[in-house]
């Protein structure tokens, strides 16, 4: 293991390091055992220690170590945070290897050093059999911003009215409870914005789309049966 990469024991243990290497750019990684992401980018961590001798990293569980969390504001899992001269400098939010790499290089001194991440990559592919799971995890997918007992925002509650109205059967995810699958969707789908609707794995498309599908009478008949009341 890098020198510069050192699991949290205890909280003192940050506050000392915070103090001691107040010039040296320091990476929280706040995961949990049982997240599938955190794992993800586990080796992706790893491997920035050990090409990015300059900076220091820090891996933190969350749940472990609450008063931590809780003073950089960590609500979800996987967070990066970047600390300087004991302030925020910067931070991603979701198992984003391609950005966690970005602002690693940024807050780099000195020259590019050698070598690849290739972790990175594989983060990517493993995204992408995620959201192929839960586009396919019911006959019926919408991914709205909250719940269909209580969206978050309009666009989200007009779409669970026009399914519920029609007593269609269909599962749903919270796309504000996971950054990773919020950013991720939209290039996955080539679709930029919320809420979206899939049938089968296909996106049959947003609010405006299912709308003028309802119109015209097509939206009923694209579904698969087994979704139909």
């Amino acid at each position: 293991m890098s020198p510069n990469y050192l699991e949290l024991k205890d909280e003192q243990q940050l506050y000392r390091l915070l103090r001691d290497q107040s010039q040296t750019t320091v990476v929280l990684f706040f995961t949990a055992q049982w997240s599938p992401q955190c794992q993800q980018m586990d080796p992706v961590f790893t491997a920035l220690a050990s090409k990015y001798s300059d900076l220091q990293f820090v891996k933190v569980e969350a749940e472990s170590f609450e008063t931590v969390s809780e003073s950089y504001e960590i609500s979800a899992v996987p967070s990066f945070v970047f600390v300087s001269e004991v302030a925020i400098v910067d931070r991603v939010d979701g198992a984003n290897a391609p950005e966690l790499t970005r602002l690693v290089e940024k807050h780099h001194r000195g020259p590019a050093p050698s070598g690849d991440v290739p972790a990175a990559e594989a983060v990517k592919t493993d995204l992408n059999t995620r959201l192929k799971e839960l586009t396919h995890r019911s006959p019926v997918m919408i991914f709205i911003k909250g719940t269909p007992t209580q969206p978050r925002c309009g666009f989200s509650r007009q779409l669970v009215q026009l399914l519920d109205e029609r007593e269609v059967k269909y599962g749903y995810f919270d796309i504000l409870s996971d950054e990773e699958v919020r950013q991720g969707l939209k290039q996955f789908s080539s679709w930029p914005t919320y809420p979206q609707l899939y049938t089968e794995g296909e996106l049959l498309g947003g609010l405006d789309i299912i709308k003028e599908m309802i119109q015209s009478g097509e939206f009923m008949e694209s579904l698969p049966a087994n979704t139909k009341a």
